[in-house]
């Protein structure tokens, strides 16, 4: 669900009051305990748990709803047409399905006959296991969401191709639209992908109008909290983060208390029973690394591969002295997407989703449906009570055309 540093301060609101959460740190799902269990077989759907291992060691648990409810074949089946859907940064992928099966994105899916896949990034709750790195180590968390470009999203992607013989349709939310343009911009994804629909698609962050978000990005937090503190795991309600967050919303002008609207901007169709059941579950760790990567973005207007400051570290990586650029314009004109983003979004904002519309202006027209909700905020596409009908039907009909 959620992008960009700036929902950070969201989520450490609850930090002063939290109740100590269970640790789920190296849990292997396959037995009781994991989300199949939590959320979605006592709702009367068949779900299986699978893990897949990266090319760099992190090991990476898939949620599979295979059918409808009942088990049975849905009405109009799709012959199990796969769908992977991918969260954003700061949840995992729990926060599909948080609703009721009316309202959540993997039950209509499933209830209308796809094979639903759940994705779960590295450093969250289920993805926390490594071939042979502990969580308590830094250098498990040494990696950005570029990390998830080149290894996380391919292995997930690759093994659902593998186990369902078919290509699936990609469905991402914020950071997960990120990961998923930055791969299509390489030429990454577009032959094992049917289509990919784009819930909030974050390219660009300039234009964010959350005062939270852009006083952090400019501040350099995520640097404060890896660089003096030795933080590299950014744990939304660990010591360090918190007591950093409270300094700066005791900031003039800073307003720490109506944070779902002041962070994502004001939700058209968010109850708070959506939202108490979603904080619930939710935040997830990520990496520091990932959060100076996000700050990166809004600071410098441009999406690149992380910027390790110093030419000599960048030419290591890259190759040369400055991080290269993801260019939207590079992502195949025949590759269907479907973009949908809300008029109210302080996170993914209209600005700089029209920035990345004016790099798909050569996208062959025929494969390109933006829809634009002059009232949606970055959380309605996930959570909102209203989603069903004013996205998840639309975008359904899209894929129905590439199926």
């Amino acid at each position: 669900m959620v992008a960009a540093g700036a929902l950070v301060a969201f989520f450490l609101q609850l930090a002063a009051a939290a109740v100590a959460k269970p640790s789920f740190r190296g849990r292997d799902i396959a037995g009781s305990g994991g989300p199949c269990a939590l959320a979605v077989t006592p709702l009367g759907y068949p779900c299986e748990e699978h893990q897949v291992t990266t090319a760099d060691g992190y090991i990476l648990s898939l949620q599979r709803i295979p059918r409808c409810r009942g088990g049975g074949w849905a009405p109009g089946a799709r012959a199990g047409q796969p769908v992977l859907l991918q969260h954003g940064v700061l949840v995992d992928g729990m926060s599909w399905l948080l609703a009721s099966p009316e309202e959540s994105l993997p039950f209509i899916l499933a209830d209308r006959g796809f094979d639903v896949w759940i994705a779960n990034t590295r450093g969250t709750r289920w993805s926390q296991r490594h071939v042979s790195l502990h969580p308590s180590s830094r250098l498990y968390w040494n990696w950005s969401w570029d990390d998830l470009v080149v290894n996380d999203l391919p292995a997930m992607v690759d093994y659902v191709c593998k186990q369902t013989w078919q290509k699936p349709h990609y469905v991402g939310h914020s950071m997960g639209t990120l990961v998923a343009l930055a791969a299509f911009s390489e030429g990454r994804l577009v032959d094992q992908l049917k289509s990919a629909a784009l819930l909030t698609p974050v390219a660009y962050l300039a234009h964010i109008t959350t005062p939270i978000g852009i006083l952090l990005a400019r501040a350099f937090v995520g640097e404060i909290i890896s660089g003096f503190l030795g933080v590299a795991e950014f744990n939304p309600l660990s010591p360090p983060v918190t007591n950093l967050i409270r300094a700066f919303c005791r900031t003039s002008g800073m307003n720490c208390y109506d944070l779902v609207g002041s962070i994502t901007g004001k939700n058209y169709c968010l109850n708070s029973s959506a939202v108490d059941v979603f904080l619930k579950y939710e935040p997830q760790p990520t990496s520091t690394k990932t959060m100076v990567h996000f700050a990166q973005t809004v600071r410098d207007g441009v999406l690149t591969k992380y910027d390790y400051v110093v030419p000599e570290l960048n030419i290591a990586s890259y190759g040369q002295s400055e991080p290269p650029v993801y260019d939207m314009s590079s992502i195949p004109a025949s590759f269907p997407l479907f973009l949908t983003y809300g008029g109210r979004d302080s996170l993914a904002d209209p600005a700089d989703v029209r920035l990345l519309l004016d790099d798909l202006r050569g996208h062959d027209p025929g494969k390109l449906t933006v829809q634009y909700l002059d009232q949606f905020a970055h959380l309605d596409f996930v959570i909102g009570v209203c989603a069903r009908d004013y996205v998840y039907k639309d975008m359904i009909a899209f894929f129905d055309r590439f199926n």
